[in-house]
């Protein structure tokens, strides 16, 4: 019988921890924990096709299934790529463990080859923890530290083995002596509640508004059936973050829905005329869309203090998870009659999805974004998992598809990188086989790494008891997104080298790898196409071709916000800039804006 390694002690710890899947990409460095995971055979060995894939997996399974997300890859160029996806786990406070290999120790400091400082590369995506094995007796330590870490302060950590740690015989557990360190797995989540004075004055803040607004992050999940009462004492008007979208049901006909840039008329409305606000696990960016600093009264609940008044003046922070919090905060606020605020918020929302039904039913060439996510909508199932990658999509997603009440969804939010749609529903669909899983992409997003890991889909999905994987693409050849920025933030044209994308036969690509292909070019075609791959034996790709002209047009700008747009779109000429100028002034009049001529 071989002997047990450090590499074999390692694989056990992960299975104390609870991991059953490590996402990665096998070579030299990393060789050892290669050959434990392949003697254990648990936890399973995911293969992307990239080390960024493999790391923006981790995240995805966090983010699906609340547990901390490992990958892996050896050094070198594979540990360069894994940072990406770290980052995204980072910026969105998602627990993710990075095993890292290394050349061995005795060439360390000679410019081997693929030596790189990794202790520097990762030291500040993990800022919490990164720390190099030195010794076989430091491995079980490092990583209960790198797992407590990760959960403790949801961030991603890092330890880096030698390959000579790695394949070294395992240290004795039973040792007792000076200088080695004995630890144990496992972490149990603490209660925290805020202060009783604390949540009495924020209490008297909230009683005290006449016109309260309610944004929910990712940090209300949990808190939905608390938030809706409190709500509902208050009278007051809801709108979610993009990450806090899934929290709460839009449905609800005071949910204004998202907030910001991508956001909806109403909640940008809710924003401009609250005189309160109660800011609950979110810590989103656009703060722009935010009252007026001094416009309203503020409290702020969030488990990490850090993020305490960090994007508005708050009055009253409360730190303390987001369920305790609201709970405390019912057992001081009264039910009130407030009829006139939050009828007015009804009539807002109301208005949006009159405008947002408006929008997505224009004419366009050949088809309208916005149609495609929007009539996905009522045929979204009840028990599915949405992974969605960055670019125009986020901005249909965010406007239009309406999950059912416990759909999750997500997305690369605060990094926003593009590439995250298919790992995340890989990642989604190896946590739940039996869940039929949607991926919305662009085809920017597509061409960057969702063609290479559909690889992964079509090498996998034989194995899922429920087949049901779609992938749509809204293939408009040109990096969209960035395209509208360029008008809105720059005046300037679109600049054609830099944004058009080559034409992909996405569908015809799916059927070469065995999977189920639909190319779509008609409005009238595209509930058939939906249903039939919702309904299809095994994965479908469609493709869906969309019109570059449709307009990322952020809610409730005066015309000084949006006129570099139109400037944009005057320099730039040509037949799609006239569409565009077209589709922009009409969403331009949906929301009672009458634009000068250019």
């Amino acid at each position: 019988m071989a002997e047990r390694t450090v590499a074999d002690l390692l694989v056990e710890r992960l299975g104390d921890w609870g991991v059953d899947r490590v996402f990665g990409y096998s070579g030299d460095g990393i060789d050892g924990v290669m050959g434990a995971l392949r003697r254990a055979g648990k936890p399973a060995f995911v293969q992307a096709r990239h080390e960024e894939a493999a790391a923006f997996m981790a995240v995805g399974h966090a983010k699906y299934t609340g547990g901390p997300g490992v990958c892996l890859s050896t050094q070198g160029p594979g540990a360069v790529h894994l940072l990406n996806g770290l980052y995204d786990a980072k910026l969105d406070s998602k627990p993710v463990v990075a095993i890292v290999g290394q050349q061995a120790s005795t060439v360390l400091g000679s410019a081997y080859q693929q030596e790189i400082d990794l202790v520097r590369l990762f030291g500040d995506v993990c800022a919490q923890f990164v720390q190099a094995a030195h010794t076989p007796e430091q491995v079980p330590m490092l990583i209960d530290r790198a797992f407590r870490t990760a959960l403790a302060t949801r961030s991603p950590t890092c330890v880096i083995l030698p390959h000579d740690v790695q394949s070294a015989p395992a240290p004795d557990p039973s040792a007792h002596e000076h200088g080695v360190m004995v630890t144990s797995p496992g972490l149990r989540p603490a209660r925290v509640v805020p202060r009783a004075e604390d949540l009495r004055a924020a209490a008297e803040v909230l009683r005290a508004g006449e016109r309260v607004a309610i944004m929910v992050g990712q940090g209300a999940y949990g808190a939905a059936a608390e938030i809706v009462e409190l709500a509902d004492r208050l009278g007051a008007g809801v709108t979610a973050s993009l990450l806090g979208k899934p929290v709460l049901d839009e449905g609800l006909p005071f949910h204004t829905g998202v907030m910001g840039h991508l956001g909806t008329t109403a909640s940008e409305q809710l924003m401009r005329n609250c005189d309160t606000l109660l800011l609950i696990g979110t810590n989103d960016p656009w703060t722009e869309f935010y009252p007026a600093p001094g416009q309203a009264r503020a409290v702020q609940i969030d488990i990490d203090g850090r993020q305490l008044g960090m994007r508005y003046p708050i009055e009253v922070p409360l730190l303390g998870d987001a369920a305790e919090a609201v709970r405390g905060l019912l057992a001081e606020v009264q039910p009130r009659d407030n009829h006139a605020w939050r009828d007015q918020v009804e009539g807002w929302v109301r208005r949006w999805h009159e405008i947002a039904a408006t929008r997505a039913a224009a004419p366009a060439e050949p088809m309208n974004p916005q149609f495609v996510v929007r009539s996905l909508a009522d045929r979204l199932p009840a028990d599915a998992q949405v992974a969605v990658d960055v670019g125009s999509v986020v901005y249909w997603y965010a406007r239009h598809l309406r999950l059912p009440s416990g759909v999750p969804a997500h997305l690369s939010s605060t990094l926003a990188s593009m590439g995250c749609g298919l790992p995340y529903g890989i990642a989604a669909k190896l946590a739940a086989p039996g869940r039929p899983v949607i991926t919305l992409t662009g085809d920017g997003a597509m061409q960057m790494t969702g063609l290479a890991e559909l690889v992964t889909v079509a090498a996998r999905w034989r194995d899922w008891a429920d087949p049901r994987f779609v992938v749509c693409v809204l293939n408009n050849r040109d990096l969209a997104e960035v395209s509208w920025e360029q008008r809105e933030m720059e005046g300037e044209p679109r600049f054609a080298t830099s944004q058009q994308l080559p034409e992909v036969p996405y569908a015809g690509y799916a059927e070469l790898l065995g999977l189920r292909g639909l190319r779509v070019t008609s409005p009238d075609d595209l509930r058939a196409a939906w249903d039939t791959a919702l309904a299809a034996d095994r994965p479908v790709v469609i493709d869906a071709v969309v019109d570059p002209a449709v307009p990322l047009l952020p809610p409730g700008r005066p015309f000084d916000k949006v006129k570099a747009m139109y400037a944009g779109l005057a320099a730039e000429g040509g037949e799609t800039a006239r569409r565009a100028e077209a589709h922009l002034r009409r969403e331009r009049a949906d929301e009672g804006y009458d634009d000068p001529a250019g």
